[in-house]
Parts: structure tokens; sequence; C-alpha cells
């Protein structure tokens, strides 16, 4: 595992990630003391997938959607 300070981090962040997606943990210090691990992200194989339930079907959204219901909301709060 490697050990960078902060300026040396900042300065060359691009070179430092290529290393950590290459497979090397870094971590970054402030004044000699560890503050940042760095380390691949790994996508998590067990979240939720969706299931697409309407996947195949066509659905039809009418022109006026942004406005349904507009007068009898403008009616239930007294807007006019």
């Amino acid at each position: 595992m490697g050990i960078v300070n902060i300026h040396e981090a900042k300065t060359h962040l691009s070179r430092l990630i290529a290393r950590v997606m290459s497979g090397e943990q870094l971590v970054i210090a402030k004044a000699g003391k560890p503050v940042v691990q760095m380390s691949a992200y790994q996508q998590n194989e067990l979240a939720p997938k969706r299931i697409g339930f309407l996947k195949d079907e066509e659905i039809l959204i009418p022109d006026d959607f942004d406005r349904m219901g507009q007068d009898e909301i403008e009616e239930m709060f007294g807007v006019s």
C-alpha cells in the first residue's frame, strides 16, 4: 500500500487514480498521518435490478397531460 501526501495527491490525482484502477491501494496522508484510503470502486453485484414489467408495453401520454384536471385543481384551491 503506497502513501502519498495531500500536495502530491492534488498535483498527480489522475496518475494516482490510474494506479488505484490497476489494483494498488493508496493512502493519502496529512502531516504524515493517514487520512484517506483510496481503492478501486467495486460494483455491488447484490443490488436489486429493475424488473421492467412495462418493458414491452406501449404507453401513450395525452398531449394535455400537464394540464389534466387543471380546472378542478384551480377550483379546489380558489385560483382563478
